[in-house]
């Protein structure tokens, strides 16, 4: 197999295609930098011989909201995954994976409103915020679009926050809306052998050790609920001296994923405290 990977020279971006290549799958990276750079618009079908893949991971993001004007992000975002599915699929490619984003949900908002945690599975309604938002729910209406007009396969894969930060914060994260990098990835490269005509939207995000039943309480004490569900994390915290969170308000559920793509996140938070101790 070969795929064709845009973003490659970015983090989410390199680290697909590092596990790509454990895979022993060929890649061809399209990015605006690096030592090759190619803009997704200037895609031609010739470009896509002997492609059997693509994964379109390369967008604007959240750090660009204000900085660039709202036409960038819809020529970016949107116009370009537009005409990156509909050049692959005149080539002859079948299959395409979008790096899309649970950030579309825009969930702390309602959580005030109804004083408890929201749970987001992969059916949750939108609540787009932002430009950037905005942007990658229309691209992915455009992907929906293109995988039922042409008879593509088509994953859009949510993923939760990932970038560095602060280790508290980022091993809380962990706990309800956060994955590392190398856990996007792979989902990315299992999610790319599926063949299965139609649309598809997951969330990717580290397995939580919470369930339904735990909103209400995570939203008024979610310390307790912590040393409940995640003694580990709770014991690293209380070693360190480092504070929980008072309030926890979304939880985002990846156990779709982990079913049908038979994937396992491995870098959960009791693994980043086992890792750091």
């Amino acid at each position: 197999m070969k795929v064709l990977l845009t973003g490659s020279e970015g983090r989410i971006g390199r680290a697909i295609r590092a596990k790509l290549d454990a895979a022993g799958i060929a890649v061809d990276g399209v990015d605006r930098i690096g030592a090759q750079p190619r803009d997704v618009l200037a895609l031609s079908e010739r470009d896509f011989d002997g492609i059997d893949a693509v994964i379109h991971s390369a967008a604007l993001h959240a750090p660009h909201v204000g900085a660039l004007p709202d036409e960038a992000f819809w020529r970016d975002n949107v116009a370009a995954t537009k005409h990156l599915v509909e050049t692959a699929a005149r080539a002859g490619v079948r299959r395409f994976v979008y790096t899309s984003t649970t950030a579309l949900y825009g969930a702390g908002a309602s959580a005030e409103r109804i004083g408890r945690a929201v749970w987001i599975d992969d059916g949750t309604k939108p609540f787009p915020q932002t430009i950037y938002h905005r942007t990658k729910i229309a691209a992915e209406d455009v992907l929906r679009d293109a995988g039922e007009r042409l008879s593509l396969s088509v994953t859009s894969l949510r993923m939760s926050r990932c970038f560095p930060e602060p280790l508290p914060e980022m091993i809380i994260h962990r706990l309800h809306r956060g994955i590392d990098e190398r856990d996007v990835a792979s989902a990315h490269v299992l999610a790319v052998a599926r063949i299965e005509p139609g649309f598809r939207v997951y969330n990717i995000s580290a397995q939580t050790p919470f369930s339904r039943e735990d909103t209400e309480a995570l939203f008024v004490d979610a310390p307790t609920v912590i040393g409940a569900r995640a003694p580990i994390v709770a014991a690293a915290f209380q070693r360190r001296g480092w504070p929980l969170p008072t309030r926890i308000d979304r939880v985002y559920d990846a156990s779709l994923a982990m079913r049908e793509l038979d994937w396992q996140p491995r870098h959960d938070a009791a693994a980043m405290c086992s890792e750091t101790d």
